[in-house]
């Protein structure tokens, strides 16, 4: 994601909080079948991720262990129109904008197939 200097965020704590107000996440994988990517509510416990795939999900059978993943959490976003510039009136420059807020979270997926596991998932969740 490219993220200019001025607007980068680099505080784990907020990072974490917008994880925590956000958490559906879109977890991507690429493996031999290409890209896949799934919308999936998460849960962050210390420094770990943790999720539920369902097993209609195809993409569950297409994890490897440890395989590289990347989990996107989209935060709050608006237009900013270029109305709000002062200088848009002194030079009729027109630069409209879309803020946003977003996590980026790269890692290795570990599949869990343990019951005791999957009840405290599911009731946590």
């Amino acid at each position: 994601m490219y993220t200019p200097a001025s607007f980068r965020e680099d505080d784990s704590a907020t990072l974490q909080a917008l994880i925590r107000a956000y958490p559906l996440g879109t977890l991507v994988t690429h493996g031999d079948g290409g890209l896949q990517a799934s919308p999936l509510p998460f849960l962050l416990e210390a420094h770990t991720l943790r999720a539920h795939m369902a097993r209609a999900n195809p993409h569950w059978k297409t994890l490897a262990a440890h395989m590289e993943c990347l989990v996107i959490f989209p935060g709050p976003d608006a237009y900013v129109t270029p109305d709000w510039y002062p200088s848009k009136a002194e030079t009729h420059k027109v630069v409209p904008t879309w803020n946003y807020a977003a996590v980026h979270v790269r890692g290795t997926v570990r599949v869990m197939d343990d019951p005791d596991w999957l009840a405290r998932q599911i009731a946590d969740l």
